[in-house]
This record gives structure tokens, sequence and C-alpha cells, in this order.
């Protein structure tokens, strides 16, 4: 995994973080939040908080005791343990896109299926840049609604050996994915132990915590597996238009998450999440990749340090429908930011396209190549003797160059970064090569990798007992 060493872009000044801390304690206190979960509800009265209906006024001071139960730093093992990640600090893990509906392959946008799902798990494991495949990668349509979370969470175990996420539609889906994960890494034990899972847990922004969240909540959290307490804010749809507003909310909304967390069972690793974009004013439409959303992730990234809190944020989100020009430059200016913020865990990190609607095959690799690129530009510069190249200078004198001095070739294919991606050729040898362009050369290379692809080795006892779980929840669900 990746460490970001270089210093934080922070942007708040005292003043400002003093009037966001008066915002979110009114809005806390006089406004509330809603849980849509009687045992939710019931955590809270026992702990002296004041309940009317479904919503909870909670009381600032309180909340912060709950925050602070909460690590600052927590590992989550992978059943490789080369590929097991740290959550916090200078820590920062990359996972996949989450959650789309179809799949652009090519010029062909289409219904995501079961057999997407298991290729881009392929295509994560394949690449060190990332951490993850994630979780629901794109959502199989062509499997049964009530039991597609059995195999995605086996295809996850199997075809990588990475950090994966849990599902969470439902208690059910959730409980489910902690008894395979209990199976996969041998005992509830060993997980309660070190987190084998992280999962996302999305606010209904504004101010509302849902039933089907607060289930797989209470699931994961009980069982002291991380999770992303993260607020779905659209600027000028879900928030107020205001950047202070919205980061207003989502101090609420991620703190009270946290919380409720802490109830659940105290000491238990959760992130500060964030998902904060804007709305095109003129059509309603989503947007991404916003300066508005880079300058929310670099706040968010100053908050969520100030509150001793792992944090979520950004991605290589972008609003176009194809792995062209624009889907490059939004989803840098998404991915540049949280660099720079020093994100420790980040999701959507390749393979983002139209909004969220689709996972990209073309777009996948297009952001694997811009994530390497950022991993190696925020690696800090050495500065030596060596490195300054005195002797190259002695060898090469006056008016000469420096392709064959004995310095450049000692580091020549080490020096500089190697692209998975780009063309440096010139026109004619590119054109000879078939003048492809860079969505076109990333098919080539998402095909070749699938088709080089050999699963990560699993133990044969292991796989049969999870298979056997698969066969048999099925059965049990009705499918």
């Amino acid at each position: 995994m990746f460490h970001n060493r270089m210093p934080r872009y922070e942007i708040l000044s005292e003043e400002a973080m003093a009037t966001l801390d008066r915002g979110w304690r009114r809005l806390m206190t006089e406004i509330g939040v809603e849980f849509m979960d009687e045992r939710a509800l019931q955590l809270f009265r026992d702990a002296g908080q004041r309940v009317e209906d479904n919503t909870v006024f909670l009381d600032p001071d309180f909340v912060l005791a709950q925050v602070a139960k909460a690590p600052r730093e927590f590992d989550v093992q992978a059943r490789n343990p080369e590929h097991s990640i740290h959550i916090g600090g200078d820590s920062m893990a990359f996972g996949s896109v989450y959650g789309p509906p179809f799949v652009r392959e090519g010029a062909v946008r289409r219904d995501a299926t079961m057999d997407d799902f298991r290729n881009f798990t392929r295509l994560a494991q394949s690449f060190d840049a990332l951490d993850s495949a994630g979780g629901v990668i794109c959502e199989p349509n062509d499997a049964p609604l009530d039991s597609r979370h059995l195999d995605m969470t086996y295809a996850l175990q199997t075809l990588t050996d990475k950090v994966y996420m849990g599902n969470v539609v439902s208690g059910v889906n959730a409980r489910d994915t902690i008894a395979m994960t209990e199976i996969l890494f041998g005992s509830r034990k060993s997980i309660e132990t070190t987190p084998a899972t992280i999962s996302l847990i999305n606010c209904n922004s504004p101010l509302r915590w849902d039933d089907r969240m607060l289930e797989a909540q209470f699931e994961y959290s009980g069982a002291g597996q991380p999770v992303v307490l993260t607020p779905f804010i659209l600027m000028g749809a879900m928030s107020p238009v205001t950047i202070p507003a919205a980061l207003v909310q989502q101090i609420v909304e991620a703190l009270s998450g946290i919380a409720l967390s802490q109830l659940i069972r105290p000491g238990t690793p959760v992130i500060f999440g964030s998902f904060l974009s804007n709305i095109d004013m003129q059509s309603g439409s989503p947007t991404f990749g916003t300066p508005e959303s880079g300058i929310g992730l670099l706040c968010t990234g100053q908050i969520a340090r100030h509150f001793g809190l792992p944090f979520r944020t950004g991605g290589g989100l972008t609003s176009s429908q194809t792995p062209d020009a624009q889907a490059g430059y939004e989803a840098l200016m998404t991915m540049l930011p949280t660099f720079l913020a020093g994100a420790n865990w980040v999701m959507h990190s390749a393979g983002w396209l139209e909004g969220g609607l689709v996972a990209g095959y073309e777009k996948f690799v297009v952001d694997v190549e811009i994530l390497q690129m950022l991993q190696v530009e925020f690696t800090p510069l050495e500065i030596d003797e060596d490195s300054m190249a005195f002797g190259a200078h002695e060898e090469v004198g006056h008016g000469g160059h420096f392709l064959g001095a004995m310095h450049t070739m000692e580091r020549f294919r080490t020096c500089f970064y190697r692209p998975l991606l780009s063309s440096s050729e010139n026109f004619e040898r590119w054109s000879r090569n078939g003048g492809q362009d860079a969505a076109e050369r990333a098919g080539h290379i998402y095909r070749t990798r699938l088709q080089e692809f050999v699963p990560p080795a699993l133990d044969d006892a292991v796989r049969q007992e999870l298979e056997e779980y698969v066969v048999r929840r099925r059965a049990e669900l009705g499918d």
C-alpha cells in the first residue's frame, strides 16, 4: 500500500474551523438526526440523548466523547498478509469503483453481469496500485437479487487475496458476509482480533440514517469490522448550495453515525466518510470532478484530522459517458486533491463513469495510470550526493549528452516512471502501430490482463467450505 509522506494541503483557518464547529453543534442540537431503527433509538435514549419519534437531538459533547473511543489508526488483514492494509496516519489504500448497475466495454453500454463482476475483480487483483477490488464493483443484474451477494463475496474471496468490502444491502447480507469471512480467516476470533472487511454505510442525506444501512451497521460494528460512515451529499440537492453548509451537514451526519457505532461496540474501528459534490443547477444532474468538490475534499481531510479520525474521500470520479478527455481531467480533478488531503481509504479509484452509473473497462485502466503516476509524484524526493551526479558531469563534459553516461546506464530502467497506458511514440511509429488513442490502448491492456490472469492460491478445504456455505444459503434464501 502507499504511504503519503508529503505535507497535507490544508485550506481552513483556525477561525474557519471554529465557525464550522459552532455550525455543526447547532445543527446537531436544534435539528437533530433521524435514525430509522428502534435499536439505534434505544441506544441513544439509554445514553441520555433526547429522542422524539425517529429524531435524535444529540449533545455535541456526548458525541465527541463517543468519537474519542474510536481508534485513530487500525489494521485490516487480507488473506495474503502482503496485501493487508493500515488505515490512518500517512497510509492510503485504494479500492475500485463501487455500485454501478451498468458497464461500458468499448462502444457498448449494457447491464452489468456476474461475469463482469468477476472480470473487474480479476483486474483489481492484477494491478498493484489497487489495494482492494472493493465491494459491489458492479451490480450483477443476471444473478438473483436475494442471493447475488453470496456469489459476489465468494468472487472477492477467491479471485483476489486483497482486502474486500462487505455487502450492506441488509442485515441478512451483512451476516452472510461476516460468516464467509470467518470461514476464510478461520474463526470469529481471528476477524475480531484484526478486522478483515470494510463496509460502506451511507447516510440518506440530509440527516437520515435508513433502516437497511443501520441493520448492516449493527452487524459489522457488532463484529468489530470497520464501517465507513458516509454522508452522500450533492450540494444543491442533498444539502444547501454553499460549501460551508455542506461541510457542517457532513460533520453532523458522519459523527452521529460514528457515535452509534461506538454505542454498539465501544472502540470498534470507523472511518469518517465523505462523498461530496454538487449538481448542475441548469439540469439538476449530478456533476463530478468539479472545483467545488475538490475544495470540499481538501476541507474534509482537515476536518477529519481535527477529530482524530481516519477518513475516506476522493476517487477517479467523472460525469463523462465515455473514457474520453473529460473523463481523464475530471478524474484527475478528484484524485489529485485526494492525495493532497491524504485520504486513508479511497473508493472509486478505478472504473467510475457516467456519475457512477457505469463501470468502464477502459476507464479502469485510465484510472490506474492516473493513480500510479500520482503515487510516484507524491513519493518524497531523495536528495543526496549520489543523486546530484557530479561524476556524470565530469564524464560528459561541456556540450555532451548523458544518454550513455555511467550514471544513466546504472539507472535508466528505474529513473523515470514507465507509463502503463500513455504513448510517447513519434507520429510515424504511432501510425504504423494502428494510430490508437488512449481508450483503444486501454482496451488492449485490460483484455490482455484478463487473458493472463491466474487466480491466487487458496486452500482447497477453505474453498470447499465457502462453496458449501454459498449453496446452502442460496437454497435457504429461495434461489
